[in-house]
Protein backbone atom coordinates (compact mmCIF):
# COMPACT_ATOMS: atom_id res chain seq x y z
CA UNK A 1 0.00 0.00 0.00
CA UNK A 2 1.16 3.75 -0.84
CA UNK A 3 1.72 5.96 1.98
CA UNK A 4 -0.14 8.39 -0.16
CA UNK A 5 -3.15 6.16 -0.26
CA UNK A 6 -3.11 5.32 3.35
CA UNK A 7 -2.95 9.59 3.55
CA UNK A 8 -5.92 9.98 1.73
CA UNK A 9 -7.83 7.02 3.69
CA UNK A 10 -7.19 8.74 7.16
CA UNK A 11 -8.00 12.23 6.11
CA UNK A 12 -11.36 10.99 4.48
CA UNK A 13 -11.77 9.15 8.10
CA UNK A 14 -10.70 11.97 9.91
CA UNK A 15 -13.01 14.32 8.17
CA UNK A 16 -16.01 11.84 8.03
CA UNK A 17 -15.67 11.74 11.98
CA UNK A 18 -15.59 15.00 12.34
CA UNK A 19 -18.65 16.02 10.54
CA UNK A 20 -20.68 12.97 12.16
CA UNK A 21 -19.81 14.55 15.84
CA UNK A 22 -21.00 17.79 14.84
CA UNK A 23 -17.86 19.81 14.40
CA UNK A 24 -18.47 23.30 14.33
CA UNK A 25 -19.63 25.21 11.30
CA UNK A 26 -20.58 28.56 10.78
CA UNK A 27 -24.39 28.59 11.73
CA UNK A 28 -26.64 30.15 8.82
CA UNK A 29 -28.27 33.49 9.75
CA UNK A 30 -32.23 33.14 9.10
CA UNK A 31 -34.73 35.60 7.62
CA UNK A 32 -38.53 35.91 9.31
CA UNK A 33 -41.12 37.27 7.76
CA UNK A 34 -43.66 39.87 9.41
CA UNK A 35 -46.57 41.19 7.22
CA UNK A 36 -48.08 44.18 7.91
CA UNK A 37 -52.06 44.17 7.19
CA UNK A 38 -55.41 45.07 8.63
CA UNK A 39 -53.18 47.63 11.22
CA UNK A 40 -51.57 44.54 12.91
CA UNK A 41 -48.08 43.26 12.46
CA UNK A 42 -48.18 39.82 12.30
CA UNK A 43 -46.92 37.54 14.00
CA UNK A 44 -46.93 40.17 16.89
CA UNK A 45 -43.90 38.62 18.68
CA UNK A 46 -41.11 36.79 16.84
CA UNK A 47 -38.19 35.44 18.37
CA UNK A 48 -34.58 35.10 16.37
CA UNK A 49 -30.93 34.81 16.79
CA UNK A 50 -28.28 37.06 17.31
CA UNK A 51 -27.48 37.73 13.46
CA UNK A 52 -30.76 36.57 11.67
CA UNK A 53 -32.85 39.75 9.89
CA UNK A 54 -36.13 40.56 10.50
CA UNK A 55 -38.29 41.31 7.48
CA UNK A 56 -41.59 43.39 7.43
CA UNK A 57 -43.76 43.49 3.87
CA UNK A 58 -46.41 46.19 3.86
CA UNK A 59 -49.32 44.38 2.70
CA UNK A 60 -51.87 47.16 3.76
CA UNK A 61 -53.45 49.26 1.28
CA UNK A 62 -52.05 52.27 3.33
CA UNK A 63 -48.44 53.55 4.50
CA UNK A 64 -46.62 52.34 7.65
CA UNK A 65 -42.99 52.80 8.84
CA UNK A 66 -41.43 50.05 11.75
CA UNK A 67 -39.75 51.80 14.56
CA UNK A 68 -38.07 50.67 17.53
CA UNK A 69 -36.66 53.37 19.37
CA UNK A 70 -33.18 53.98 19.19
CA UNK A 71 -32.65 51.01 17.21
CA UNK A 72 -34.22 50.97 13.60
CA UNK A 73 -36.02 53.34 12.21
CA UNK A 74 -37.94 52.29 8.45
CA UNK A 75 -39.00 54.45 5.87
CA UNK A 76 -42.81 54.90 5.01
CA UNK A 77 -43.74 51.52 3.12
CA UNK A 78 -46.11 51.63 0.75
CA UNK A 79 -48.24 48.67 -0.43
CA UNK A 80 -45.74 46.12 -0.77
CA UNK A 81 -42.71 47.64 0.37
CA UNK A 82 -40.38 45.22 2.47
CA UNK A 83 -38.28 47.07 5.25
CA UNK A 84 -35.11 44.44 6.69
CA UNK A 85 -33.28 44.78 9.49
CA UNK A 86 -30.45 42.31 11.11
CA UNK A 87 -30.26 42.16 14.78
CA UNK A 88 -26.39 41.65 16.22
CA UNK A 89 -27.57 41.96 19.93
CA UNK A 90 -29.68 39.80 21.87
CA UNK A 91 -32.67 41.28 23.91
CA UNK A 92 -36.03 42.06 23.65
CA UNK A 93 -37.10 45.02 21.27
CA UNK A 94 -40.33 46.42 21.27
CA UNK A 95 -41.54 48.42 17.82
CA UNK A 96 -44.45 50.34 16.43
CA UNK A 97 -46.21 51.66 13.47
CA UNK A 98 -44.89 55.64 13.38
CA UNK A 99 -47.92 56.54 11.81
CA UNK A 100 -50.30 54.28 13.80
CA UNK A 101 -48.64 54.00 17.55
CA UNK A 102 -51.46 51.62 18.49
CA UNK A 103 -50.05 48.88 16.25
CA UNK A 104 -46.99 47.19 18.30
CA UNK A 105 -45.02 44.23 18.12
CA UNK A 106 -41.90 42.46 19.35
CA UNK A 107 -38.28 41.15 18.26
CA UNK A 108 -36.63 39.32 21.14
CA UNK A 109 -33.14 37.74 20.16
CA UNK A 110 -31.48 35.14 21.39
CA UNK A 111 -27.62 34.75 21.68
CA UNK A 112 -26.81 33.21 18.39
CA UNK A 113 -25.99 29.73 18.02
CA UNK A 114 -22.83 28.10 19.37
CA UNK A 115 -22.48 31.22 20.83
CA UNK A 116 -20.42 30.97 24.41
CA UNK A 117 -21.84 33.87 27.06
Amino acid sequence: MKVSTLVRGAFAAALFLALALGWPAAALAANMDVKIDNFTFGPQKVTVKAGDTVTWTNEDDIPHLVVSIGHFRSQALDTGDKYSFTFTTPGTFQYFCGLHPQMQGTVVVEGAAGATQ
